[in-house]
């Protein structure tokens, strides 16, 4: 794996429809299981703070429990206010059950 990735949790400690979060240089990520495949987001919604992982997951949306911010995991992309920005997104790479992240460059 490259230097920029950073090894994380391993694939079966992120069940199916479930979220968990790690701690990547001075972020806090979400990892999150939508029907097998994997997403990482930033778990700090932008709105006002709240930890994503502690919301709601329906589909590819996390609603923030704090006042209902929606994100699509796959982009980071505001899908219900009141937040108005993204959040930041990262790559994965799983290498037999482990899970690589990197902040993406998109």
């Amino acid at each position: 794996m490259t230097s920029d990735f950073k090894k994380t949790l391993r694939v079966s400690d992120v069940p199916l429809g479930q979220m968990r979060t790690v701690e990547f240089e001075n972020d806090t990520v979400c990892i999150i299981n939508v029907e097998g495949k994997l997403y990482a987001i930033n778990n700090v919604c932008t709105h006002e703070g709240g930890p994503l992982a502690e919301g709601t997951l329906s589909e590819f949306e996390v609603e923030c429990p704090w006042h209902g911010a929606r994100f699509d995991v796959r982009t980071g992309e505001v899908k219900s206010p009141p937040a108005e920005s993204p959040v930041s997104t990262y790559e994965i790479k799983i290498d037999q059950d482990d899970i690589w992240i990197r902040k993406s460059t998109k």
